[in-house]
């Protein structure tokens, strides 16, 4: 049975708790960043949360995939690559694990990230497997077809 998930209003505030940056981390400045978690999936592989950051400028190693999404402010990222792109409230930028990436934050910045531990290969290479099995048991195209696999 799924229960009921909790719902986030518009005019509710953050829950903050501070999330130090790496002292490792920091180039320049003392930037205060802080997070607040919203929700995790039930085997612990996915989290989404605010994060939000003062001025300051950092090198930010990601252990996870992450996807985020800028709520407000603006930040500057430079790359592995040497290049740079700017990004601001509306924008949505894409981090595999193990990218690094320098952040400059000029005032203030805040983001809704989606953050995944991927899977080992041996194991997304079981999880294909099962899918392709459960494509081949009797009845598999109607809905709710019963099948050697449970459904999921």
């Amino acid at each position: 049975m799924i229960t009921a998930c909790p719902v986030r209003t518009t005019g509710e505030s953050p829950a903050w708790t501070i999330c130090p940056i790496s002292p490792g981390w920091v180039l320049d400045g003392n930037p205060v960043a802080r997070i607040e978690h919203l929700s995790g999936s039930a085997d612990a592989t996915a989290n989404t949360y605010f994060w939000d950051c003062t001025a300051g400028r950092f090198n930010w190693h990601y252990a996870f995939d992450e996807t985020l999404h800028i709520l407000e402010g603006s930040v500057s990222l430079k790359f592995a690559d040497g290049t740079t792109h700017r990004v601001s409230a509306g924008d949505i930028i894409f981090f595999p694990a193990g990218a690094t990436a320098e952040w400059t934050v000029e005032g203030y910045v805040r983001k809704l990230a989606f953050c995944r531990t991927p899977l080992p290969t041996p194991l997304v290479s079981l999880r294909s497997l099962v899918r392709w099995l459960k494509r081949l048991r009797p009845g598999a195209a109607k809905a709710g077809a019963p099948g050697m696999f449970p459904a999921g």
